[in-house]
């Protein structure tokens, strides 16, 4: 591959069978693993390392074995000092913030955005269009389907047994984050929880059960006070 100097910023560390599309820019400081597939127009930002291969502990939940090389979508923007591991694929015109980081085997669709400082763990499905903010943490084996909203300092959990027992390995789970459901900032989101399709978790809350669809709950616990207004759901947008 060739890249012209406009292109590629100080210190660009490419490695074996790098996939670079067109018009691909580079800042200072950046690395890029084996097998990293960039699509065209991708701005990658200074110190970001792209296909980083995950260093387990001998306790780690997260599965082993082989990973395919890390794949960004056409029109991605990945900023200052993001980590992106091997395993992972981007839709296009997906945007991570400063310092985010995005772990192996995960799945976002196309325009998703993670904040500055946030985290998005293991084995995660992101759908299309969804926006999470800075520094949420979205834990491992969770799946958040298209167009939710995800306010700053959320955080989610997998593990009921907080390290505790081996039974604990056939039960991790994250929540489900249904369609066009919004979560609001510091909400807390407990091991294995389903929220429904439209539903408004307001902020401080912590959900320690499902949430129907098109409902918003608060407190803590969370409860169920009112519908979500018709105004507000995504189809009357």
């Amino acid at each position: 591959m060739t890249l012209r100097p406009a292109e590629a910023g100080h210190n660009l560390l490419l490695g074996e069978n790098v996939q670079i599309g067109g018009d691909v820019v580079f800042g200072a400081n950046v690395v890029v693993y084996d097998d990293t597939v960039i699509g065209d127009g991708c701005f990658i930002q200074d110190n970001v390392v792209l296909g980083k291969v995950p260093s387990l502990s001998p306790t780690s939940t997260a599965k082993r074995g082989e990973l395919p090389g890390l794949v960004l979508g056409a029109g991605c923007v990945i900023s200052t000092g993001a980590v992106v591991y091997r395993g992972t694929a981007l839709g296009a015109g997906c945007i991570l913030g400063d310092y985010a980081g995005v772990r192996e085997r995960c799945r976002l669709g196309a325009k998703v955005v993670v904040g500055r400082g946030s985290v998005v763990e293991n084995d995660t499905t992101i759908g299309d269009g969804t926006k999470i903010q800075t520094n949420v943490y979205i834990t491992a084996y969770m799946t958040i389907e298209d167009r939710c909203f995800i306010a700053p300092c959320v955080q989610t959990t997998n593990d009921n047994f907080m390290g505790r027992t081996e039974k604990r390995h056939k039960l991790i789970r994250g929540a489900t984050i249904r369609r066009g459901a919004r979560i609001g900032g510091g909400v807390v989101l407990c091991p294995g929880i389903e929220i429904g399709a439209e539903a408004f978790i307001a902020a401080g809350a912590v959900v320690t059960k499902d949430v129907p669809a098109g409902k918003v709950v608060m407190g803590v616990p969370a409860r169920v006070v009112r519908d979500v207004y018709e105004d507000e759901l995504l189809e009357n947008q």
